[in-house]
């Protein structure tokens, strides 16, 4: 014998918060491909493509030896100037991190700190600063 209390009592307590009834057939379940790779993989990858864009940026600056590059901190200086990309990784790793989690909008923020970041390397590269 089925029990059919507890089945009785969730759409009891649907009908009283005025929800709307549960539907009983969908146009795709949450989990699949589509939804994957639309709130997830896309946004992922173009956030790693980015992050290539800034160590690449980031690596040209290095590399360019700029005069603003000695007035870096001698701290800095320890792992021959691989301290700032260890933190350029670590900002991207936490990016994405977030973004796995739901915070999709980061995406956004990173592409205008990629936008950045690509200002001010043009600028120390062309000689500007």
């Amino acid at each position: 014998m089925v029990d059919q209390t507890g089945f009785n009592c969730r759409l009891a307590a649907r009908e009283m918060i005025d929800a709307p009834p549960l539907p009983t057939k969908r146009a795709f379940h949450p989990t699949c491909d589509y939804a994957i790779v639309s709130r997830m993989i896309l946004p992922i990858t173009f956030m790693f493509l980015l992050g290539i864009g800034n160590f690449a940026l980031h690596r040209a600056v290095l590399g360019s030896g700029h005069p603003l590059l000695g007035q870096m901190p001698n701290f800095v200086e320890m792992l021959g100037g691989r301290l700032t990309l260890v933190a350029e990784f670590l900002v991207l790793l936490t990016a994405m991190l977030l973004v796995a989690h739901g915070w999709s909008a980061l995406v956004w923020v990173y592409a205008g700190y990629t936008a950045l970041n690509g200002v001010s390397a043009w600028m120390i590269l062309s000689g500007r600063i």
